[in-house]
C-alpha cells in the first residue's frame, strides 16, 4: 500500500480593503468623534461649574483638577422643597408609566390586528403631539375645561394626562416595533383557540413577549416626565425640574449640578434599555454548534 502524498494547502493572503471602505471607517469615527466632542464639551463645563469651588473666570485647563467638591448638590438635597418636588415627579412618572402601557398597548393591538390598513395613519396622529407645542397645548385644555372640571386642574395628578400624550410619539412606536417583531395573529389565535380570553391572552401571552418594547415604552414615558418644565410651570406644580429652575436663583451651583444628575440619571433609563434589548436579542439567537 502506497502513502499518497498529501499536498499542503496553498495560503490565500487576506484580500487588501478597498480604498473607499477604509476612508468610510475614518470618517465614521471621526463623526462619531466630533459628536461627542460637540456634547461633552458643555458637559464637562457644567460640571466644573457645578463641582467646583472655583470663580468661573479661573476656570481653565490649568485648574481642571483643583477643589472639586459635592457641597452644591448637597445644598440642593438638603433643601426643604427638594424630597417633595422628586416624590411628586415619582408619582408622575408612575402614572404616566401606567396611563401610557394601559392605553397604547390595546391601542397598538387593536390596530395590527383589526385595522392594519390604518397603522399609517395612526402612526401620523401619534406624532401629533411632537409636532404642537407644549404650551400650546396646555393652554388649549385650560381654556376647554377650565370651567366644566375645575377638580381636574386642582390636582397634582392632573399633569399625568399631559406627560401621556408628550411622551407618545416614543411610546406607540416602542410598543409598535414590539408587536411587529413577533407573529401577532399566531400567537393571538393559539391563545383563542385554546380557550383563553382577551385578558389571559393579553396578560399571558403577549405580554411576556413584549417585555423589552414594555420597558422601553415605559423608561421613555419617565424620561419626557423627568425632563419637562413647561406645563408644570404652567400649571403651578411644583416638580423636580420647576424646583431646579426655582433653586437656580438662589444657588445657581447647586441648580446645575441637580440638572446634571437628572441627565445622568435618564441617559442611565437609556443605556439600561439598550442593555435589556441587546441581552433579549443575543438570548433569542441559539446557538449553533
Amino acid at each position: 500500500m502506497t502513502a499518497e502524498a498529501i499536498e499542503p494547502e496553498a495560503v490565500v493572503a487576506p484580500e487588501p480593503r478597498p480604498a473607499g471602505k477604509l476612508a468610510g471607517t475614518v470618517l465614521s469615527w471621526v463623526f462619531v468623534l466630533a459628536v461627542m466632542t460637540y456634547f461633552l464639551f458643555p458637559l464637562l463645563a457644567m460640571a466644573r461649574f457645578a463641582f467646583q469651588r472655583v470663580p468661573t473666570v479661573l476656570l481653565g485647563w490649568s485648574t481642571l483638577g483643583d477643589k472639586w467638591t459635592l457641597d452644591s448638590l448637597t445644598r440642593a438635597f438638603d433643601d426643604p422643597q427638594f424630597g417633595e418636588a422628586l416624590w411628586l415627579s415619582i408619582r408622575l412618572a408612575l402614572g404616566a408609566m401606567i396611563l401610557t402601557l394601559a392605553l397604547m398597548v390595546p391601542t397598538a393591538m387593536w390596530v395590527h390586528l383589526r385595522i392594519p390598513k390604518a397603522r399609517g395613519l395612526v402612526e401620523t396622529l401619534t406624532v401629533v403631539p411632537y409636532v404642537v407645542p407644549p404650551i400650546a397645548l396646555v393652554v388649549g385644555v385650560i381654556g376647554a375645561y377650565r370651567d366644566t372640571a375645575p377638580w381636574f386642574f386642582t390636582s397634582r395628578y392632573s399633569l399625568i394626562p399631559f406627560y401621556t400624550v408628550l411622551a407618545m410619539p416614543f411610546t406607540y412606536r416602542a410598543i409598535d416595533a414590539g408587536l411587529r417583531a413577533i407573529d401577532l395573529r399566531t400567537l393571538v389565535d393559539a391563545s383563542r383557540s385554546c380557550g383563553a380570553g382577551w385578558f389571559t391572552t393579553t396578560f399571558r401571552v403577549l405580554v411576556p413577549n413584549l417585555r423589552v418594547s414594555l420597558l422601553t415604552s415605559a423608561f421613555l414615558t419617565a424620561t419626557v416626565v423627568l425632563g419637562e418644565f413647561t406645563m408644570a410651570a404652567l400649571l403651578g406644580r411644583t416638580t423636580l425640574q420647576t424646583f431646579t429652575q426655582q433653586f437656580t436663583q438662589r444657588e445657581p451651583q447647586g441648580a446645575f449640578a441637580l440638572g446634571l444628575l437628572t441627565l445622568v440619571v435618564t441617559t442611565g433609563l437609556l443605556a439600561l434599555v439598550t442593555f435589556l434589548t441587546r441581552k433579549r436579542g443575543a438570548a433569542a439567537i441559539p446557538a449553533v454548534v
